[in-house]
């Protein structure tokens, strides 16, 4: 049955059929509005049910009043439940790590997720991951204790980065983390298991007088990949936990009690992201993941499984919503904090993130995995990192050393892309390897070709720090980590006060993306009863702060 009206917005909102039992609403009539802009505010008061009824020959909107059976009081068309952004996602994640939102700021290299911003999401009931990657030991000491002052009941998460590398560097995170008592980790870029992680969560095993295991140490695992994710939700392997316990390092109850849990609480699903990224779909993804860990709870039976949360193109509330509904329990976004005040990265590189589109992203060589082959995504406009990353990496491919590379190509090299001489980037690795894995060195000096992955990656690794401090002189060499998300982010925000960089706020942001997602919820609850509406009732945007 199709309704019309002849006045304001409710004409444009009509039922497809109707519903199969007749309700009824009764409340105060002045509080029905058939207007655009009431039936968007009472659409926006999430904390009350939003009744669609039939009023004045078409639709108006109630967000006050009580079902009713009286057949003379208006009638029913749609009606949504109140819904708060806090009532997104799974219960059970906000419980696990003591949240009010179902939200994560996941990890962004070299303290780009900063201590501020960990702090303000703390702050706010949602859970921030330090980005540790990259500092050295005696740096990262400092973050976890000033993070741990400001929030010495969390929430908060270290980001703990597979460094094959630099197993080092690992490892010693891990002690760091251990020693401080760090109770969340999101461990990410991971190609396989390794001791340390296992470490890590298992010297946190105990049992309690019931005989369940208690779980001090949580791992949110960030993966891409099946044959990735699948160790992460099983138990952690035989053959390393024996490792451990012949190191002493965790005590044979702790061996046996890991047989019965999970290395990881969540499994973080990372599509199409910035930084380290296989660029796959979330919409294949998350549907994948879900059925891989459907499998492994049918077979070990866990008491809590693991639970699914998603990361990478998570920028709008429609996003935010389209992964809930496909069977998130939370979500994590990446890009969009970088473009945040809080985060460390200067101002011209949030400039041009602010400025950026879905397009203006592109795949460049890793500094920690660049050997491999492994490259993240980047920023590609207003720098020239990518393209000379990329030569790198082909001569690195092509030579065998530093000195077998011609006169000509090494002359540009010192010029376009160093600007220093390459004797004079090798003392500064030497320095700076000196301190952060000796073990680099050691094999440098009886391996040309790791001599030059080194110098290489000299480049790589100070070309985002370039970005973060906003060097003078080095702008077009700026590694700026990214994803297409920044574009519709950019997008959604255009002509609102958060189209400006100095007005971006982690969790000013984070509140509109839930908002919206819970706003734009009740919307669809409506068009499943055969209601539609007009593009500007739909709509979400961010039209004011929503903190100071």
């Amino acid at each position: 049955m199709t309704q019309t009206v002849t006045t304001d917005v409710s004409q444009s909102i009509r039922a497809a059929r109707a519903p199969q039992t007749a309700l009824h609403w009764q409340g105060d009539p002045q509080q029905i509005a058939s207007d655009a802009a009431g039936i968007r505010d009472r659409l926006a008061e999430l904390r009350s049910p939003l009744f669609l009824l039939e009023h004045a020959g078409g639709i108006g909107a109630a967000s006050q009043g009580e079902f009713a059976a009286d057949p003379a009081l208006p009638r029913i068309a749609a009606w949504a439940p109140a819904l708060l952004p806090s009532d997104l996602g799974d219960p059970a994640f906000r419980e696990t790590y003591g949240l009010k939102y179902a939200y994560m700021a996941g990890a962004m290299a070299n303290a780009i997720a900063s201590e501020a911003m960990v702090i303000e999401l703390g702050r706010a009931g949602m859970l921030g991951s330090f980005g540790s990657a990259g500092v050295v030991p005696s740096r990262l000491e400092g973050h976890v204790q000033r993070v741990q002052a400001a929030l010495p009941h969390g929430p908060y998460a270290f980001n703990l980065i597979h460094s094959p590398n630099e197993p080092a560097m690992e490892r010693r995170a891990v002690e760091i983390f251990l020693q401080y008592g760090v109770r969340t980790v999101e461990a990410s870029a991971f190609l396989k298991l390794t001791p340390s992680i296992v470490y890590y969560r298992v010297a946190g095993l105990s049992q309690a007088p019931d005989g369940d295991v208690r779980i001090k140490n949580r791992v949110i695992a960030k993966v891409s990949r099946r044959e990735v994710a699948a160790p992460f939700m099983e138990p952690a392997p035989a053959a390393i936990l024996n490792q451990l316990l012949a190191e002493g390092k965790i005590t044979a109850e702790q061996a046996a009690l890991a047989a019965r849990v999970p290395v990881a609480d969540d499994v973080t699903v990372e599509a199409d992201s910035g930084g380290h990224t296989d660029n796959r779909p979330l919409v294949g993804l998350i549907p994948s993941m879900l059925i891989l860990r459907d499998e492994i709870q049918q077979k070990y039976r866990y008491p809590v499984p693991v639970r699914v949360g998603a990361a990478g193109g998570i920028s709008t509330p429609a996003a935010v919503l389209g992964a809930l509904m496909m069977g998130a329990a939370y979500v994590v976004t990446g890009s969009v904090n970088q473009a945040c005040i809080e985060a460390g990265a200067s101002a011209h590189t949030r400039n041009l993130l602010a400025q950026a589109k879905m397009t203006d992203v592109t795949m460049a060589p890793a500094a920690d995995m660049f050997e491999m082959g492994v490259r993240v995504q980047v920023l590609k406009n207003g720098t020239f990192f990518p393209m000379r990353a990329s030569k790198l990496y082909e001569l690195y491919s092509r030579y065998d050393s530093i000195e077998s590379i011609p006169a000509e190509e090494r002359e540009k090299l010192e010029k376009q892309v160093f600007k220093h001489t390459i004797d004079e980037v090798w003392a500064e690795c030497e320095r700076f390897f000196a301190e952060r894995d000796p073990e680099q060195l050691v094999r440098a000096s009886s391996k040309p070709k790791q001599k030059m992955a080194l110098i290489f990656r000299w480049y790589l690794g100070l070309s985002s720090r370039w970005s973060n401090i906003g060097e003078v002189g080095r702008e077009m060499d700026y590694q700026i980590w990214c994803g297409p998300a920044i574009g519709p982010f950019n997008e959604w925000t255009r002509g609102t006060y958060l189209a400006e960089p100095a007005n971006r706020r982690v969790v000013d942001v984070a509140l509109h993306l839930l908002t919206g997602a819970a706003y734009q919820s009740r919307a669809h609850t409506l068009e499943l009863q055969g209601m539609s509406f007009p593009i500007e009732v739909l709509q979400y945007r961010p039209e004011k702060p929503m903190v100071k």
